[in-house]
């Protein structure tokens, strides 16, 4: 299966994180982007954590978030770590004690 063009800088390719949805060029998925933004990071921040992104892809990932909630929600509870196996300072951190 080719690469599928989801939106201006989002596509899937089955080759890459089993075809979840990703940033054109990249392997960083919508679903990473959109964990950063649910923790409260500001779109503008989140080139903080992953700088080799420009701010136009991250709004993209967003946008296509909003429009494909269901389906990016159930990618992050699938990939959700179990609270038993996050570390205790990590969840300090996080305030989820």
């Amino acid at each position: 299966m080719p690469a599928e063009t989801l939106s201006r800088y989002v596509t899937r390719d089955a080759r890459i994180l089993s075809g979840e949805p990703i940033i054109i060029g990249t392997r960083t998925s919508v679903r990473a982007i959109v964990g950063l933004w649910r923790l409260g990071i500001m779109p503008e921040e989140i080139l903080n954590h992953l700088p080799h992104l420009t701010l136009a892809q991250v709004f993209d990932a967003l946008s296509f978030y909003l429009d494909h909630q269901a389906e990016i929600n159930e990618s992050i509870e699938r990939n959700r770590i179990p609270d038993e196996l996050v570390h205790p300072s990590v969840r300090a951190a996080l305030g989820t004690l």
